[in-house]
């Protein structure tokens, strides 16, 4: 054989690597990640503990906050298709986010940990969809699996590490909050920083055809129905798993001490960032509906072991499978909203699909805090898990998804 019979083409090695900006997109996801999770693995305990809120308060806030980071992605996925500048409105979603980080330290009341809360989310949601789109725009379609996988790993790396970081600081700082939150402005800026120099997105132009809004109905037509199948898959696969805070509530309700109860962030992130991308690769070879269904009787598990008991090893195993769970799902539903979208709508695509995800959040995390408030954590964990098994149903019924 001769030698270059041995040496695979450049661009058959080419076709099966994702692109640079996939990977520091990544990693600008671990580091907002890491701020935003230094200062959210410790809120709700923060917001009980110091400033007197109780479990339906929190539930409101995280409902209505996360809810409306996802409601705000229509507009941002709907104005980076009409103007082509998915990196621009990308980038000031991260500034957002970054500025408000401070907010947190100096709150006295929990009207303004909400409000700092509620503009570090719709940082978020601005640059949401956006960023989805964008790797949508720069990866191959048979690498879409790995890419959304690969940054949801990476994102959840950041998961894992602000809790991690944020257990060692309250160490360190014998419980002091309002020191831990200083230190999430660090990794803020530097994932603005990496984000701004470091990802290019393809030759700018404006995609929505005939320079026409997006979010009009003549555009909206051109979404096909798979696609909108997603988006209903999507909102019920949300209202089955409410906001993560109720898994920090449970543990400190199972006697663990303050300063070790971000450890079970920690370990539900690890989980999730050890799977995600594995799945996601799996993803773009298997059928999507088994590896959902998988998804939620993994989720249906979780509920079980979290509403029978609230000892620290019954806590930790059921937030693993809450990881694996996520894991499983989460970028391939990404990854679904992709492949099902025009090139010229993925930006509303995205928006819409995080819409009504958002709505079914705030149901749910709404739902969950007067459920765990007038009848106790177990009653949670049982509707959630009530929620999926009408999500396996629905996806059962389901005819094979291309």
């Amino acid at each position: 054989m001769k030698p270059k019979d041995r040496v695979r083409p450049s661009s058959t090695l080419s076709a099966q690597r994702l692109p640079s900006s996939i990977w520091i997109l990544g990693w600008v996801s671990m580091l907002m990640d890491i701020s935003s999770e230094l200062i959210h693995s410790l809120l709700p305990l923060f917001m009980v503990g110091t400033l007197g809120a109780n479990a339906f308060t929190v539930g409101l806030i995280e409902g209505v906050a996360e809810a409306s980071a996802l409601i705000v992605k229509v507009f941002s996925g709907a104005l980076s298709d009409f103007l082509g500048k998915r990196k621009t409105i990308t980038l000031v979603g991260y500034l957002l986010a970054a500025l408000t980080k401070p907010f947190f330290a100096f709150a006295t009341s929990p009207g303004l940990v909400f409000g700092a809360r509620l503009i570090d989310r719709v940082g978020k949601g601005i640059r949401g969809a956006p960023r989805d789109a964008l790797i949508t725009d720069i990866t191959p379609p048979h690498l879409r699996g790995a890419a959304f996988g690969l940054r949801q790993s990476l994102d959840t790396i950041g998961a894992f590490l602000g809790p991690l970081l944020a257990v060692g600081l309250m160490l360190l700082w014998e419980n002091d909050f309002r020191s831990v939150f200083k230190v999430a402005v660090i990794p803020a800026v530097l994932a603005v920083g990496l984000f701004t120099f470091g990802v290019h997105e393809p030759e700018s132009r404006a995609l929505s055809p005939s320079g026409k809004n997006p979010i009009q109905r003549e555009a909206l037509r051109a979404l096909s129905l798979d696609y909108w199948w997603v988006v209903v898959l999507g909102s019920v696969f949300t209202l089955a798993r409410f906001s993560e805070a109720f898994l920090l509530l449970r543990a400190r309700e199972g006697g663990i001490p303050v300063t070790f109860v971000p450890l079970v962030m920690v370990a539900m992130n690890l989980v999730y960032s050890l799977t995600a991308y594995p799945f996601g690769k799996i993803s773009d070879r298997a059928d999507p509906r088994a590896l959902l269904a998988l998804s939620l009787v993994t989720l249906i598990a979780s509920d079980i072991v979290l509403s029978l008991h609230d000892d620290w090893i019954t806590v930790v195993l059921g937030v693993s499978l809450w990881g694996i769970h996520m894991g499983m799902s989460q970028g391939l539903l990404s990854a679904l909203v992709a492949n099902t979208a025009p090139q010229n709508l993925r930006g509303t695509a995205f928006g819409f699909f995080n819409l009504t995800s958002g709505v079914s959040l705030l149901i749910s995390s709404a739902i969950a805090g007067f459920l765990w408030q007038t009848y106790g954590a177990s009653r949670t964990f049982q509707m959630g898990g009530v929620f999926a098994s009408l999500a396996l149903l629905l996806l059962i019924r389901r005819p094979k998804m291309r």
